[in-house]
């Protein structure tokens, strides 16, 4: 697997990729699986209208952007963690209440983790995108990633609840997963930041290590 930055020039085309082959043979057969076996069919596809529009634009820029397999392989497991979180709602995860039991919390975390896996596993991909598509200083492509984070996960929380309100207002509570926390958004809002931070870090560190 080669894990460097780069974009079309030099990048395999889709059909020789077998990486980006098997994630999305992968990522198929669970999204079907988790629809399949949804227990709230409404909640699942509001949850999964951002992820088609992002793997549609993706795919229809592909040829353009090529990003590195690391990248992809971070933008694979995150989408099966928010698949995964919609096929029960994020308030009812199995994992979740799993995590809930063995450490003994207060709700279900896995929207938590998900909005910090946020964070951390887009910050490389940006990355990947500004340092080789506009060539601008490294500094500006670690930063730029933590700033856009943090303006999409606002911009999300925003959205939500907008889509909660006005379009499906049985299902808002489902949908937001607050789990009677008047704060869940602002905390959501800055664990996405926390992740994007985590992810330049370990990114620095092991960069100065492999040095």
């Amino acid at each position: 697997m080669k894990w460097t930055t780069a974009f079309s020039k030099g990048r395999p085309d889709f059909r020789q990729n077998k990486i980006l082959q098997v994630y999305l043979l992968l990522f198929g057969l669970f999204w079907i699986y988790t629809v399949t076996h949804t227990t709230d069919l409404i909640n699942w596809c509001i949850e999964n209208t951002l992820t088609v529009l992002s793997l549609s634009v993706l795919a229809f820029t592909y040829k353009r952007f090529k990003f590195s397999d690391l990248s992809y392989s971070f933008i694979f497991l995150f989408t099966i963690m928010h698949v995964y979180g919609s096929q029960y709602t994020y308030a009812e995860n199995p994992l979740g209440f799993r995590i809930q039991e063995l450490l003994d919390l207060k709700r279900n975390h896995y929207d938590r983790i998900v909005h910090t896996s946020f964070g951390l596993l887009a910050w490389y991909p940006l990355f990947d995108f500004f340092r080789n598509h506009f060539q601008w200083p490294e500094w500006v492509c670690k930063v730029l990633p933590i700033n856009l984070l943090l303006s999409f996960s606002a911009l999300y929380e925003i959205v939500e609840w907008a889509v909660a309100e006005v379009f499906f207002p049985a299902q808002g509570m489902a949908y937001l997963g607050t789990q009677g926390d008047v704060w869940d958004g602002v905390k959501d809002m800055v664990l996405a930041f926390s992740g994007s931070v985590l992810g330049l870090t370990l990114f620095s560190l092991f960069r100065v290590k492999k040095r």
